[in-house]
């Protein structure tokens, strides 16, 4: 397996729980899922990508989430396998499974696997399909990570990958580590759709705009126009207007607000 593949697997793991509530639509909350280590042996080692027992209110079960980050034909026969094993290491407990498509190419992968005597199905949650607004609106930067997989829809590569990373920016501005972790990250699962360099540019964006790196806004201003970037910077206004108020754009990107208030009047005319 690709080093790529097991980073992105790991980064996953670690936000299984918005996967859960995100794109698999469950409603469950941090403190009623505990994940399970899970290796079993047989010819080879093998290992779920996340096995949790979710314990809620009206409902106790198994959630087994796969991710794959390509088409494999056998994937119905493996997530077989992957079932029977959980189910025996956990007796009389219901087991709910997903996978979830990353990879670059068009999702190919069936999810049924049929024998005389044997009907399997499991559900695929294929990324290419989300929205990537849907998950921009969620507002934490877990699902905004998770963005730089959905699709785009009308909006270029670079409009798109602009507005993910200053959305994250937005949320984790007042929090460095965190934000330099959580852009580590989608640097990572940027590579499954080609965007690193679209990331790049948005980071430059975010280092030449933000507030903290100059004296005033208005030198902040000048010194943008001086290497080039008014263009650039008003066609992120303009998107992230589509969304946001003129007064969470100002905030977020630290411009002035009569400023970007002038971008809106001349995209509205």
């Amino acid at each position: 397996m690709a080093q790529k593949d097991i980073v992105s697997k790991q980064l996953i793991q670690r936000i299984a729980v918005d996967l859960a509530v995100y794109l698999l639509k469950l409603d469950i909350r941090s403190d009623e899922l505990e994940l399970i280590a899970t290796e079993q042996q047989r010819v080879e080692d093998r290992r779920a990508d996340v096995v949790a027992k979710v314990k809620q209110s009206q409902a106790e079960f198994i959630l087994h989430i796969e991710i794959q980050n390509n088409n494999d034909g056998v994937m119905p026969l493996r997530m077989l396998r992957y079932y029977t094993d959980i189910c025996f290491a956990n007796p009389h407990q219901p087991v709910r499974q997903y996978l979830i498509y990353i990879g670059r190419d068009k999702l190919t992968m069936p999810c049924t696997l049929s024998d005389e005597g044997l009907a399997y199905r499991y559900t695929i949650i294929d990324m290419h399909s989300i929205d990537y607004q849907d998950l921009l609106n969620q507002n934490t930067p877990d699902a905004i990570v998770l963005a730089i997989l959905g699709d785009f829809k009308h909006d270029s590569k670079r409009e798109a990958v602009q507005e993910i990373v200053l959305k994250l920016h937005q949320q984790l501005a007042s929090q460095p580590q965190r934000f330099r972790e959580y852009l580590s990250m989608l640097e990572i699962l940027s590579e499954n759709r080609n965007l690193k360099m679209h990331i790049k540019e948005a980071e430059k964006m975010i280092t030449q705009f933000n507030i903290e790196n100059f004296p005033s806004y208005e030198l902040g201003m000048e010194r943008g126009l001086e290497q080039g970037l008014e263009q650039g910077l008003e066609r992120v206004i303009k998107q992230l207007l589509r969304t946001q108020s003129p007064e969470q754009v100002a905030t977020l990107i630290a411009i002035p607000l009569d400023k970007i208030k002038d971008i809106q009047n001349k995209t509205e005319h």
